[in-house]
């Protein structure tokens, strides 16, 4: 039976949940109610009979990919195990998956993180005689990916990185591996050289979706738009576009309007999050960009309060403030830790905060930290688990060869590396034929060493390839290399620090163990497992501990989040917006506006901004003058703090007079 969607959206809602057939842009604002448009509309085009493994939605996080799942299946009753809703990276895998043996890959290739890339590139860099101080491997990964996704070229980048780019290439192409940009590049590459399969999928997914549309990038669109016959849906808001430094164009929304000039375009300008208030100083904000469509949101919700300014003497006044009002809002409102969010320009304002929290025993969640998948012990194991799954990726062989140590020496792996080289093979393949060679010069301990290693991984690949309990096979491999005594060596002044890395692959251990249990998980076999955490997102790793802190974080990271106080801190020009933006011109200011907007519109309830008089930067004190986008807010919106004075002995004395005449009275 058919909902009636009349009764529960606002008209323009409905219209953007009914209209499937056909291309529609829907400008969804802040706080609009998109998720729910999105929900509806998937669920409109399941009762109106379209099959669900026609529909194809794309977003960008895996959370919110999952609430989506989630929510239509709420809606509709259903399981849906054949709807797909995926990120654009964990889509491209899906597809190479299943093709990439055309393009000269093996189907159990891995997919290298930041971390696996950069000693990709400082090997390849070392074979080509880059000397240490020319190989910046964060500068030459950015470069690359900026290469890759066609941000940049080669006549308008540093050439001298060209033969290097192509050696890392063939790097990844030797060790079965892809990095992060190839899940988007390589699946266009299998389209355009292989029309068949972009039949397949055309053929596959007949109506498509794209969530947080002005945060796709020019080749996102490109592969969107190979997939797009005609029923495509992209939403999004050009005003929150606020990532061209990782690649999205909101350009995209032009792009989109020229090749779908039939399309409708939907508007959804009611804000159901934020007071009058709140709305009415985001608006008066972004009205001040040129490149942009023109929308006004509006809410059904009272003015509430004023925004409230405070201008601290320096950044240890300011953390103070914002941690005494958390303090006295939480009482006299009775709001809980979560109710807050403090937003920030970048990481290094956070310090001052977070001991002003600490200080005062306030529980906080700084988003933005060290990701849990990255910390040593957590890349160890997970190193292991790769080369099992494929004993050719040299950069995880090499990371875990002598991890807990096992006496294979430097030399050693210099011996097998450089045959691998010359025989243009994998270190693996070369121990392999190394063992085979009885004329090999290998010292007999050598010999052994390599022998027992690479008899474990051989073991390890026939139990973990085989039946189900993962997570109980790791916990067993964990306990075969002994990696507790490996920590207590490592930290040998600090068995506390050895016991929290252990309890961490504890942890590791434990979060596999429950994707295993995970009823609507279909797929759990090692290569499932480890295309899941290499896809994983920032925002998977906070668990429900984290409930009850209050929210520290910059304000990228707080895009698509409410809270119901805000405070956004360090709103000083130079910092929002950012000194660099400033002197690269008009666009990245108009981004930087766009940055504040979004950091605004976070706030329900209640907004309070603070900016210094002065601050401590790089060992000196720096004035301070506040950001221009504060007068961007209408004056009649705002309120100056004034913190409260201490009572002076006199007046306190007056007060209490007073309050005694009332009372006996």
């Amino acid at each position: 039976m058919k909902n009636d969607y009349r009764t529960e959206l606002n008209p323009e809602q409905y219209t953007a949940v009914t209209a499937i057939d056909g291309p529609v842009l829907i400008i969804a604002g802040a706080g609009s109610g998109k998720t729910r448009v999105i929900t509806y509309r998937m669920a409109h085009m399941l009762e109106s009979g379209i099959p669900q493994s026609q529909i194809l939605a794309l977003t960008f996080t895996n959370k919110a990919a999952r609430e989506m799942a989630e929510r239509v299946k709420e809606r509709t009753g259903k399981k849906l195990q054949m709807l797909t809703v995926s990120t654009f990276h964990a889509f491209g895998v899906r597809i190479l998956r299943e093709d990439i043996h055309r393009l000269g890959w093996r189907d159990n290739f891995s997919i290298y993180d930041d971390v696996d890339r950069n000693q990709l590139i400082k090997d390849a860099g070392r074979e080509l005689g880059f000397t240490q101080d020319a190989l910046d491997v964060y500068m030459i990964g950015n470069l690359f990916s900026n290469i890759k996704m066609g941000r940049w070229n080669w006549e308008t980048a540093n050439d001298q990185y060209r033969g290097l780019f192509e050696e890392y290439q063939q790097g990844l192409k030797l060790y079965n591996a892809v990095d992060f940009d190839d899940l988007i590049l390589l699946p266009i590459k299998l389209f355009n050289e292989h029309p068949d399969v972009l039949s397949k999928y055309r053929e596959r997914y007949q109506y498509i979706m794209v969530d947080e549309f002005q945060d796709t990038s020019i080749q996102q669109y490109h592969f969107m738009r190979f997939l797009a016959d005609r029923n495509i849906c992209v939403v999004g808001d050009d005003d929150q576009s606020i990532y061209s430094w990782r690649g999205a164009s909101y350009e995209n929304i032009r792009m989109f309007e020229r090749d779908f000039p039939d399309l409708l375009e939907i508007k959804l300008e009611q804000n159901y999050r934020s007071t009058g208030t709140i709305l009415a100083a985001a608006n008066g904000v972004i009205a001040n960009n040129t490149n942009r469509k023109v929308k006004a949101l509006w809410s059904g919700n009272d003015s509430g309060k004023p925004i409230e300014i405070y201008i601290p003497e320096n950044e240890a006044d300011e953390a103070d403030f914002v941690a005494d009002m958390i303090q006295s809002i939480r009482m006299k409102e009775k709001r809980k830790y979560d109710d807050f969010g403090v937003l920030i320009r970048t990481n290094s304002l956070s310090r001052a905060i977070e001991e002003a929290f600490l200080e005062q025993n306030i529980p906080y969640l700084m988003s933005g930290g060290t990701s849990f998948f990255q910390r040593k012990e957590i890349k160890d194991i997970i190193s292991y688990l790769r080369v099992i799954a494929n004993p050719d990726d040299d950069i995880n062989l090499l990371r875990i060869i002598n991890t807990p140590r096992r006496g294979i020496g430097k030399k050693t792996i210099e011996q097998v590396s450089a045959i691998a080289t010359a025989r243009s093979c994998s270190i693996w393949s070369a121990m392999e034929q190394l063992l085979k060679d009885a004329g090999s010069t290998f010292t007999e301990k050598s010999r052994a060493d390599l022998e027992e290693f690479v008899a474990f991984i051989g073991e390890q690949r026939t139990i973990m390839l085989s039946g189900k309990d993962l997570s109980n096979k790791v916990k067993k491999m964990v306990d075969a290399i002994d990696y507790w005594s490996y920590l207590v060596q490592e930290y040998q002044k600090n068995e506390k620090a050895a016991r929290y890395k252990f309890l961490n692959i504890d942890s590791l251990i434990n979060s596999m163990s429950t994707w295993e249990k995970d009823p609507d998980n279909f797929k759990k076999s090692l290569y499932d497992y480890l295309n899941r955490i290499t896809l994983i997102s920032r925002d998977d790793l906070e668990d429900d501990a984290d409930k009850g802190k209050v929210n520290l974080m910059t304000i990228h990271a707080a895009k698509g989040l409410e809270f119901p106080v805000v405070f956004i801190v360090g709103a000083e020009d130079g910092i929002i917006p950012h000194a660099r933006s400033v002197e690269d011109g008009d666009g990245t200011v108009e981004e930087e506006r766009r940055l504040f907007y979004v950091a605004i519109t976070r706030a329900r309830d209640k907004l309070y901004i603070s900016s210094c008089h002065r601050r401590r930067k790089m060992g000196g004190v720096i004035e301070c003058t506040p950001s221009p986008f504060l007068q961007e807010i209408p004056p009649d919106l705002v309120e100056y703090h004034e913190p409260s004075q201490p009572v002076e002995t006199d007046e306190a004395m007056d007060i209490l007079a007073k309050m005694k005449e009332k009372f006996s009275g």
